[in-house]
């Protein structure tokens, strides 16, 4: 979902605008990707390895660079443009971003909710069969 380019994904009118990209990069090859300032961005890199950020990095003011490897998250801070290098054999990696929603989370096994209240009343209606509504 979101957007690259000319082409925009199918996930549409979902309040927190998320962005999910699966982004391939061929080695010592260097990416940018603008992203809305006020939206949270991380990067799940699974294959090869990357250096994210750096001058002209995720953000404006942007400076430190992040080194990493297969299986690591790297957290943006504030910024508007997303810059990753590749390593010498190549990246990929999932982008994903979108604006928090700055609620609280109660979790409890597989089941999110904003309170604990919430997960009580969830559960409640898991054990009874009226967990989805029609």
């Amino acid at each position: 979902c979101g957007s690259l380019g000319a082409s925009t994904g199918p996930v549409r009118d979902v309040v927190i605008e998320p962005e999910y990209l699966d982004v391939t990069l061929d080695r010592a090859t260097t990416w940018t990707h603008p992203t809305p300032a006020e939206h949270t961005a991380f990067a799940y890199l699974f294959e090869g390895s990357a250096r994210f950020g750096g001058a002209g990095g995720f953000g404006a003011t942007a400076a430190a660079e992040t080194q990493a490897g297969h299986g690591t998250i790297v957290l943006f801070g504030d910024g508007d443009l997303v810059s990753v290098a590749a390593g010498p054999s190549g990246a990929r990696f999932l982008l994903v971003g979108g604006k928090p929603l700055r609620e609280p989370i109660a979790w409890r096994g597989p089941v999110v909710m904003n309170t604990p209240e919430e997960l009580d009343t969830a559960w409640r209606e898991l054990r009874d069969g009226t967990f989805v509504k029609q």
